[in-house]
């Protein structure tokens, strides 16, 4: 019989909706229950697309005894750590302390008061490489609990209280300057993988935002560090295991250093913004094979993880019937029997199939080390192979709909539509844009997710506004139309006025004011896979500071901001890549480029696509009403004209695409 989690929006609760094990929804019933029967709570947290929550699911979870130890001792709750960042980011910080690592599935035991007393990431059902078996430890909690329970009460309480006093910490404020960001570029260098690209060692995530960071510092100081380890990085990704050289779309980090076998799951996020950093790329340097993985990774987006309302599924699974990679991976006489002998054989020279293998049983990840030396046989190959691929097991899809991870996507298909000359992006960008604020937008505030065009009860949280703003700042910029900004400035609004600390001026919580007390009020101020909030509102905060009429309250909310990072990024910035990039457009001004005219289409996209990246360009006719960039920007001899603005001084008009993109290079 199903249990309670039947009736939950999330992909991830679904999967263990007929598990033994009588699971809750996070709820205050259910910590009430926990109270009522003087037994703790067993919190699982994890995500659909996670192979060893997988793992543990049919080893542990599907188990009747298991199920019976967890059901008698404990009130479990299971929770969707991406609909649920809050909760996810308290426990983590515990796992983390308690433990000196964090992962998911995360397990943590708690008080009826939700205080952790022991907390892990998985545990197999017996006892394996030190690890303790799962039944063990259930009946060592119970036991303690039993026998010992105001001790463990009593440490519980000590731990919440040392990880309030942990979360309410703030970096000093420090200055943001060139210097600062100099030195970010000098330490990236010395962690820069000069034989495989990136940073650090395996595993390696893909740093999009800090390649972001690496192309703006470039175009603003001419440093050619930062554009070898940017190009590099974005090539390596590009050639290797990582990307899915057959149908687009990255993993979601290497195993290795050398970018060669994934862990194969695709997450939204991930690909938002490697589109972003490949369009940024390409549009500024004319790079075909940047380009060609921005053509590609959008398609992935418009093709796989489309859904029907509008909005990008959250992710694509690690597994295939139960096995990882299944889906993705080759043998060579895998690619005979599809491709014939000779077809197979060129294949697996250039696709780095061998005998051996790169990945398990023999089987290679596919990696394109090189361009096809016969484009056209490569296409014929590709499709081949794809259509093969399409007969084995597919992962599953995690289809509900995040508004920071959709906001990403909306971002970088709006900025680099506009660039790249894809009105279909744009078009898309739109779409989801709307689908966002109609549907995720409940009584002027933002709920995290929703699922087929039903909105979760989770509210947003701070990256869901910032990201957001961010995107309808960019989708203003390529469409035109002011109902965009409006709704941008909106979403900064309630951010400063929920999210801000009243007590620290620049920093910001992840939950609103108003939001679910937990066991303290979650801030993140370092970047991960994705941005953290604070970043992606100091970002929209430049943005806005040179899109509206009083603009100045933005500008001097987002130095503030990037003062509470500034420590950060001068000590760690492979951590602050979207600090660092919202910092180099504020040095910038940030770069306004102000298009006038009807028929200026030729200036527009020269503007688009020489303006270095944080710069702000819109278009429009000469004093058109709500945008202050427009105001007194005339005509020049009755023809369009577009202006280049550095803060408060304008270049003389340029009247020719050729005079724009001399203006804006001459600025690189």
């Amino acid at each position: 019989m199903p249990n309670r989690l039947a009736t939950a929006t999330s992909p991830y609760l679904l999967q263990h909706a007929d598990n033994p094990i009588d699971w809750w929804e996070w709820c205050d019933e259910a910590f009430a229950e926990a109270a009522r029967r003087d037994v703790p709570v067993l919190l699982s947290v994890g995500y659909a697309a996670c192979h060893w929550c997988h793992v543990m699911a049919h080893e542990s979870f599907e188990d009747p005894e298991i199920a019976r130890k967890v059901n008698e001792g404990f009130v479990a709750i299971k929770v969707d750590r991406e609909e649920r960042p809050d909760i996810d980011a308290v426990y983590m910080a515990a796992t983390q302390a308690l433990t000196g690592q964090g992962g998911w599935p995360m397990t943590c035991f708690l008080t009826p008061a939700g205080e952790p007393f022991h907390c892990g990431t998985y545990y197999p059902p017996t006892p394996r490489h030190g690890i303790p078996g799962f039944g063990q430890l259930l009946d060592a909690i119970t036991r303690a609990w039993r026998t010992d329970g105001a001790r463990v009460r009593g440490a519980a309480g000590e731990i919440a209280g040392k990880l309030a006093d942990g979360a309410s910490a703030l970096l000093p404020p420090a200055p943001v300057d060139e210097r600062v960001l100099a030195r970010a570029v000098e330490k990236l260098a010395e962690s820069f993988d000069r034989g495989h690209a990136g940073f650090g060692s395996a595993p390696k995530f893909p740093p999009s935002m800090t390649c972001e960071f690496l192309l703006r510092h470039h175009e603003r100081t001419g440093s050619e560090p930062a554009l070898r380890m940017a190009t590099a990085t974005l090539a390596a990704m590009a050639r290797g295991g990582l990307y899915d050289q057959l149908a687009g779309g990255f993993a979601r980090y290497s195993v290795d250093a050398g970018w060669v076998v994934p862990h194969f799951e695709k997450m939204l996020y991930d690909n938002a913004l490697l589109l972003r950093g490949y369009a940024h790329r390409a549009r500024t340097s004319g790079d075909p094979l940047a380009l060609r993985i921005a053509d590609e990774t959008a398609a992935f987006l418009l093709t796989d993880l489309r859904t029907p309302e509008g909005g990008f599924a959250s992710a694509l699974d690690a597994d295939a019937a139960g096995e990882e990679g299944l889906t993705y991976v080759w043998t060579p006489a895998q690619l005979l029997e599809v491709l014939g002998a000779e077809d197979g054989a060129w294949a697996a020279e250039l696709l780095s199939v061998t005998e051996a293998g790169t990945f398990e049983h023999g089987a290679s990840t596919l990696q394109l080390r090189r361009d096809p030396d016969d484009p056209q046989r490569w296409a014929r190959v590709r499709q081949a192979l794809l259509a093969a691929r399409a007969q084995r097991p597919q992962p599953a899809r995690d289809d509900k709909v995040v508004t920071a991870w959709n906001a990403l996507a909306v971002l970088a298909l709006a900025e680099g539509g506009a660039a790249l000359g894809r009105p279909d992006w744009v078009a898309a960008a739109v779409e989801t844009a709307d689908l966002l604020l109609r549907t995720h937008m409940v009584d002027g505030r933002l709920r995290r997710s929703s699922r087929a065009g039903v909105v979760g009860a989770a509210a947003g949280v701070l990256d869901d506004h910032a990201c957001l703003a961010e995107a309808l700042l960019a989708l203003h910029q390529a469409t035109g139309e002011r109902r965009w900004l409006a709704a941008a400035v909106d979403l900064l609004d309630v951010a400063v006025a929920h999210f801000a600390d009243p007590a620290a001026p620049g920093a910001f919580f992840d939950t609103a004011d108003d939001a679910e007390a937990l066991l303290h009020r979650p801030r993140e101020i370092t970047d991960n896979a994705t941005p953290c909030g604070s970043a992606a509102l100091a970002s929209a905060l430049v943005t806005a500071s040179v899109l509206v009429h009083d603009g100045d309250r933005y500008r001097d909310r987002a130095e503030a901001a990037l003062r509470r990072a500034g420590a950060l990024i001068d000590a760690y910035p492979r951590f602050a890549g979207h600090w660092a990039a919202a910092a180099e457009a504020l040095l910038r001004g940030p770069l306004q480029v102000a298009v006038v005219g009807a028929g200026a289409d030729e200036l527009l996209a020269a503007a688009r696509r020489a303006a270095p990246g944080g710069s702000v360009v819109v278009a429009g006719e000469p004093d058109a009403p709500g945008v202050p960039l427009l105001a007194d920007r005339a005509l020049v001899g009755g023809a369009p004209a577009a202006y280049v603005c550095r803060g408060f001084v304008c270049d003389r008009p340029a009247t020719t695409a050729a005079e724009v993109e001399e203006a804006l290079v001459h600025l690189r």
